[in-house]
């Protein structure tokens, strides 16, 4: 008997069984895909914010038999445009603690107005706990003349002209909730207008006077 006759002919199965084989592929490739365009996606809308670290410590939890370490992260996240938030994370890992800190910094941003797209519309006062800030609106080319952990919320909140002060604790959380606590204060001609029953032209006609009786007082 010749080696032509024990040989096997192929099945019509094999091809059939390849072929579900090569469409379970695509179709994984297909998924991979779309999970690939989400995440691109979420990558487009993070863009547009901008997120700081402030502080980072290494904290200890006594155990029994030892110490368990980690770290926890202090960040602000802003679109310079007058949104900002802030958050704080803690994890064994310091990219971990640093990504739980910006998840929840984007949770939490808070809406401050702002005149002319670069500064305060008028002074204020923030505290927390021990921590006091003073925060002024400043002229045009002032710059942002603010240290320490205010300094990081105000670039990321879009401000270029303010003028700010620490007259409390130095603790970057305390700060940074005292800072927050003022931009929650700030109001606009045009909520003022809206609460008194006003046009916002009579309140900026208002604030034109006002300051032209202070510089003349000055003077």
């Amino acid at each position: 008997m010749s080696m032509t006759d024990v040989s096997t002919p192929p099945t019509e199965e094999a091809p059939q069984r390849r072929g579900r084989g090569r469409g379970n592929r695509e179709g994984g490739g297909d998924r991979d895909r779309g999970r690939r365009d989400n995440r691109g996606g979420n990558d487009a809308v993070d863009s547009e914010f901008t997120d700081k670290l402030i502080a980072i410590n290494r904290v200890a939890k006594v155990v029994k038999g030892g110490k368990n370490f980690a770290f926890a992260a202090l960040v602000v996240v802003g679109d310079k445009k007058g949104r900002v938030g802030f958050g704080h994370g803690k994890a064994r890992e310091v990219p971990e603690a640093i990504r739980k800190a910006t998840d929840e910094a984007k949770k939490s941003l808070i809406r401050v107005p702002l005149r002319e797209g670069r500064t305060l519309h008028h002074d204020g006062d923030g505290r927390w706990g021990a921590g006091k800030i003073m925060l002024r609106s400043a002229p045009p080319g002032t710059g942002i003349i603010a240290g320490g952990p205010m300094r990081a919320v105000l670039e990321v909140l879009g401000v270029q002209d303010v003028v700010a002060k620490s007259k409390g604790s130095s603790n970057p959380y305390n700060m940074v909730r005292a800072t927050f606590d003022a931009f929650k204060k700030q109001t606009s001609p045009r909520h003022i207008a809206g609460r008194r029953g006003l046009k916002v032209a009579d309140i900026l006609a208002r604030r034109k006077d006002s300051a032209g009786q202070v510089e003349g007082a000055e003077g």
